[in-house]
């Protein structure tokens, strides 16, 4: 049974690759997207698979901790990589990756959000 969409829009934020709230399927389609954002191992916890909330959960804390992490790395490479003999144009390199990185985590953020406030509405409205 197809449920009609209710006044939630759909953030610009919103994964391409989960369906719209309310259409057909598309818990599942959340669930599998936030299993990839997730290490591998916590795919086969039954509480996280049974409830999509809480892998979402899971994963805005994942991608939290990723976004830390790029950012200390992208903050301590031009006093760091070049103790380790890296030559000035892969540091360079290394910097625009992980400044990249930080801008597609953050991105990537913004998409959990979106799909664990819908996750949460579906939750409270059943």
């Amino acid at each position: 049974m197809i449920m009609p969409l209710t006044s939630t829009r759909i953030s610009p934020d919103w994964p391409c690759q989960v369906k719209t709230p309310g259409s057909y399927d598309w818990e599942r389609s959340a669930a599998k997207w936030l299993r990839e954002l997730v290490p591998a191992r916590y795919a086969s916890y039954p509480t996280l698979i049974r409830h999509p909330v809480l892998l979402a959960r899971h994963a805005q804390i994942q991608v939290q901790q990723e976004i830390r992490v790029a950012r200390t790395a992208l903050q301590t490479a031009r006093t760091e990589l070049p103790v380790l003999g890296l030559p000035e144009s892969v540091i360079e390199h290394t910097i625009k990756l992980y400044a990249a990185e930080v801008l597609q985590l953050q991105h990537i953020a913004r998409s959990v959000r979106a799909v664990s406030a819908a996750l949460a509405a579906r939750g409270t409205a059943r």
